[in-house]
C-alpha cells in the first residue's frame, strides 16, 4: 500500500500581536512548524531560518532507517544557523524557536519535537496528543504537583524549557510511528492550543471537512476565544493512493516565513534545494530584489476576511474605550496584571499591555529586584513580550520563578557554566 500526504497550512498574526513570528512549511513528504520566539529581538528570523533548513527534506528519498538521523542532522544545522545568526547581528541575541517536524518515508512518519508547539493524532474520532510540551507547566505536571487539567489554564504556560536557541544543548526529542490512511494530523503553535479546548479541537477534526476547511474553522475559533498570540495550524490527512486520491504537490508556506519575502505572483520553486536557498536568504535578510525572485507563500483568499475580522474587533475596543462603554472597558483592564519589564527589571504591571491611541491601559504595580541581565535569555525574551497573570497572586508567582531561575543563572555563570534556557 502506497500512503501520500494531503495537507493545508494557514497561520494569522493573532489580534493583539504586530508581527507574526510563527512559520509553517506543509509539501508532500514534509510537515514543519516554528513558533518564533524573543519578540521583536527576532522570534519570526528564527523561525524563517528553521524552515529554510528543513524544507531540503521534502524529497522521495529518505528511508526508514535514516529518516531520524535526516531530522536531527537538519536541527542540528537550523540550530547553528541560529547561533551564527546571532553572532552576525547581535541585536536578535534571545532569539529562538520551537520546532515540530513530520517526515514521511514509506509508510511510517519520523516526528523531531522541541519546545511547547504541539501534534496532535486523529484516529478513529479520537484526537490524542503525540508531543509532551517542553515547559516550565509540564515540569510541574511530571512531578505531580499540578494537574493535567489545571496545568491548560495555568498562568506560566508559556514558559518554555527547551527550544532552538543556537546553543549546543537544544536537543529535540525524535519518533518514529506508523501513518495509517484514515489518520489526520494536526501541528499548532500555542495560539491555538492555549485558546481553545482539547475537546473543540477534537470536534472539529473529526467533522469530515477536507484539510482547507478543517484549517480555516481552527484559524476562526482562535480568533473568536480573542487569542492575542500568533495563530498556525497544519492539518494533514494520511491517504491511500491506491484507491485513486490525489493529493497536493505544490507547497504552501506561511507565517514569517511568507511574510518576510517580498509580495508578487510568481512561482514557489519546486525542487527541495531551490525551496531551502530562498527561504534560507529570505530570512537571512539577503534577498535581491530581483525579478527572478520567487514568492514563499500563496495567500489564502480566507485571509482577508480574518484581517478583516481582527481590525473590526480592534475598531470595537477603540469605540468602546471613546464611547459609553469606555469606562467599563477601562475598568476591566484594571483588573488584569501582566509581568513584563522596565529599566532593566521585572516588573508587574496592573492593566493590559495594549494601549488604544493615547491612551496608557496600564502601570506600574510593582517592582521588583530581579535583573533581565541576571535571566536565560528565553526567560528575558518571555518577560520582553510580556506575560498575562489572572490576578495579583498569580503574577508573584511568576516574579518568584523568575527570582529563581534568575538565581540558578547567576549560580550557573559564577561556576564558569553556560547560562541557557533548558532545565
Amino acid at each position: 500500500m502506497s500512503i501520500a500526504l494531503r495537507y493545508a497550512a494557514r497561520s494569522d498574526v493573532g489580534l493583539v500581536r504586530s508581527v507574526n513570528q510563527d512559520s509553517a512549511y506543509a509539501g508532500p513528504h514534509l510537515l514543519v512548524l516554528a513558533d518564533g520566539m524573543g519578540g521583536h529581538a527576532g522570534g519570526d528570523v528564527a523561525s524563517s531560518l528553521t524552515i529554510g533548513e528543513l524544507v531540503e527534506l521534502d524529497g522521495e528519498s529518505h528511508g526508514g532507517d535514516d529518516a531520524l538521523e535526516l531530522l536531527a542532522t537538519r536541527l542540528r544545522s537550523a540550530n547553528d544557523a541560529l547561533e551564527r545568526t546571532v553572532r552576525d547581528r547581535p541585536e536578535l541575541r534571545g532569539m529562538g524557536t520551537t520546532v515540530i517536524a513530520l517526515l514521511r518515508t514509506g509508510n511510517k512518519l519520523a516526528i523531531a519535537h522541541i519546545g511547547d508547539s504541539r501534534a496532535f493524532l486523529m484516529r478513529q474520532g479520537t484526537l490524542t496528543q503525540i508531543t509532551k510540551d517542553h515547559s516550565f507547566v509540564q515540569s510541574l505536571v511530571d512531578e505531580g504537583r499540578i494537574s493535567a487539567d489545571e496545568a491548560e489554564h495555568h498562568p506560566q504556560r508559556s514558559l518554555v524549557t527547551r527550544v532552538l536557541t543556537g546553543q549546543p544543548d537544544d536537543e529535540p526529542d525524535l519518533s518514529l510511528r506508523e501513518a495509517r490512511p484514515g489518520d489526520r494530523y494536526l501541528i499548532c503553535s500555542d495560539g491555538l492550543s492555549d485558546f481553545v479546548a482539547r475537546d473543540t479541537i477534537a470536534e472539529v477534526m473529526a467533522e469530515g471537512q477536507d484539510v482547507d476547511q478543517t484549517a480555516d474553522r481552527l484559524i476562526e475559533l482562535a480568533l473568536k476565544a480573542g487569542a492575542p498570540d500568533n495563530v498556525t495550524v497544519i492539518v494533514g490527512d494520511v491517504v491511500d493512493l491506491g484507491r485513486g486520491d490525489a493529493p497536493p504537490t505544490a507547497p504552501q508556506i506561511v507565517g514569517a516565513a511568507a511574510e518576510r519575502h517580498t509580495a508578487g505572483t510568481r512561482a514557489m520553486p519546486q525542487s527541495p534545494a531551490a525551496k531551502a536557498a530562498a527561504l534560507s536568504r529570505t530570512a537571512a535578510g539577503e534577498d535581491d530584489g530581483e525579478d527572478d525572485a520567487v514568492t514563499l507563500a500563496e495567500e489564502d483568499s480566507r485571509k482577508g476576511a480574518a484581517r478583516w475580522f481582527k481590525r473590526s474587533a480592534l475598531l470595537l475596543v477603540i469605540l468602546a474605550v471613546l464611547v459609553g462603554g469606555g469606562l467599563a472597558a477601562y475598568d476591566w483592564s484594571q483588573h488584569q496584571y501582566f509581568v513584563g519589564s522596565s529599566q532593566g527589571y521585572v516588573v508587574v504591571f496592573r492593566g493590559v499591555s495594549q494601549d488604544v491611541g493615547p491612551l496608557r491601559l496600564s502601570h506600574v504595580e510593582t517592582r521588583t529586584d530581579v535583573a533581565l541581565t541576571d535571566l536565560p535569555d528565553f526567560y528575558r525574551s518571555k518577560v520582553d513580550a510580556t506575560v498575562s497573570a489572572d490576578s495579583m497572586g498569580a503574577a508573584s508567582k511568576i516574579v518568584a520563578d523568575l527570582r529563581s531561575e534568575a538565581q540558578k543563572c547567576q549560580a550557573e555563570k559564577a561556576s564558569g557554566q553556560s547560562c541557557g534556557a533548558a532545565s
